[in-house]
């Protein structure tokens, strides 16, 4: 058995430069990655054998950011409000039921 069972990498990198997006401007991934660890805890699937919920420095796909990464799936999510990260957390790291209308392609 894995050491985690998932693992959620939510980036948080920031440039707060209007010229270069990035997915942790204005700490909208570090508050993203804070309801996430929060809604996990609360579902009691956060920790050893379960899940992990880490801040990541940039992912590499800042344009379509905010996001994140759940693995072993390898599915990228962005995201827009703190629904949709209730929503990712239920659906995908609850139910394994991934969220296709915030996948990214």
């Amino acid at each position: 058995m894995s050491y985690f069972e998932r693992h959620v990498f939510v980036c948080t990198n920031s440039r707060n430069d209007a010229c270069r997006k990035s997915c942790g401007d204005n700490n909208v991934g570090k508050q993203a990655a804070g309801v996430i660890k929060n809604a996990c805890m609360k579902a009691q699937i956060h920790g050893i054998g379960k899940v992990r919920v880490t801040q990541s420095s940039c992912l590499g796909r800042c344009e379509e950011g905010p996001l994140l990464v759940i693995y072993p799936e390898a599915r990228w999510y962005a995201y827009h409000n703190e629904d949709d990260l209730k929503e990712i957390v239920e659906s995908d790291l609850q139910n394994q039921q991934a969220v296709t209308r915030l996948l990214l392609k």
